[in-house]
């Protein structure tokens, strides 16, 4: 399997990793990935080895690609899955002279292919990915959610941190993930922060989650309202501790972005802002209780397939139209719903 994306692709090529070992269970199946994303990986029993690829680092450039096409010749694999769509991951298949290399028609190296599957644009990345199934007639109709396994050693540094917080288990906790790659992806710090300071006070703690590049950001945040109620967590805890911390929330909040599909692998319902982004494109949440905020009807938007560093025509309508009104009537509508229930 090679899926050398950021996180978010990682964790949506989950559901096709675990179809293949459950179609078939003596392989063995190994996956491809970059450095920060082997963690996921790690304890997941659908994978047998997390191999790092550090294409930009340790291994970048020609020679690092040919050493290691020459590792992964070494270990004489029969098939290749290949959900990444680049010229790169087709082409280190081939040159690692792996037989059988099955990837999508809309690859840049589709010419290194034996299978190229259609690459269907109205269906989900997860549903895309399992269709790199059926050339091996395993076609998967199921719907099949990432799975994400945080060891114990996970779970106790987040007991011990919630407990330093004096967060009893019973408290109910909203996480809210303000951080993406993308500035065009990013719903505007002082709406995130008007969010946070109408929910506080309303009985939840809040739990600002994120990666060291989201600290200062979720600082300021923090910073807007009752210190009291709101823990900055951002930059404090590896990928699959904050999957564990995450999982003790009621509800995500977030960007489209990494969290959003760290939630939806541990089962956590999310209220996922949209902006130069759409759902349609396949990569939205994908749990039963998620929902989208989004500004529709403006004729700019979509402007980019994965986001950009500023608004094209300068307005960014498409996240300041969301207000924090919108956002908190959808996290306290599903905050009712799921208590209701319980």
């Amino acid at each position: 399997m090679i899926q050398t994306a950021y996180a978010g692709d990682v964790i949506l090529t989950l559901p096709l990793v675990q179809s293949a070992r459950s179609r078939f269970p003596g392989a063995v199946i190994d996956m491809l990935v970059i450095p920060n994303c082997a963690e996921l990986l790690s304890n997941h029993p659908a994978v047998g080895k997390a191999i790092v690829y550090d294409k930009r680092g340790s291994e970048k450039g020609i020679l690092g690609f040919i050493r290691k096409a020459a590792a992964l010749r070494a270990r004489s694999y029969d098939l290749a899955l290949i959900p990444h769509r680049s010229i790169r991951s087709a082409l280190l298949a081939r040159i690692a002279g792996i037989p059988r290399r099955i990837g999508f028609s809309t690859s840049a190296g589709r010419i290194f292919l034996t299978d190229a599957v259609p690459y269907d644009k109205s269906a989900h990345e997860i549903e895309r990915n399992l269709s790199l199934l059926d050339p091996l007639g395993k076609t998967v109709n199921d719907r099949i959610l990432p799975e994400l396994y945080p060891f114990p050693s996970d779970r106790m540094r987040i007991d011990a941190f919630l407990a330093a917080k004096y967060i009893a288990p019973s408290e109910a906790i909203v996480a809210v993930a303000p951080g993406t790659v993308w500035n065009t992806k990013r719903w505007p710090r002082e709406s995130f922060a008007g969010f946070v300071r109408m929910l506080s006070g309303k009985g939840y703690r809040i739990i600002l989650v994120g990666g060291g590049a989201d600290e200062k950001l979720c600082e300021e945040i923090a910073g807007s309202a009752d210190e009291r109620e709101i823990i900055n967590a951002a930059g404090h805890f590896s990928m699959l501790q904050s999957a564990e911390l995450i999982r003790r929330c009621r509800v995500l909040v977030c960007n489209d972005s990494a969290p959003m599909h760290l939630a939806v692998a541990m089962r956590v319902p999310v209220v996922a802002i949209f902006g130069a982004t759409v759902p349609a494109f396949g990569f939205g949440p994908r749990g039963e209780h998620d929902t989208v905020v989004e500004t529709t009807g403006l004729k700019c938007r979509p402007c980019s397939v994965h986001g950009g560093d500023r608004c094209p025509i300068t307005t960014f309508d498409c996240m300041k139209n969301i207000t924090p009104q919108m956002v908190y009537e959808r996290v306290t509508t599903l905050l009712g719903s799921r208590q209701q229930q319980s």
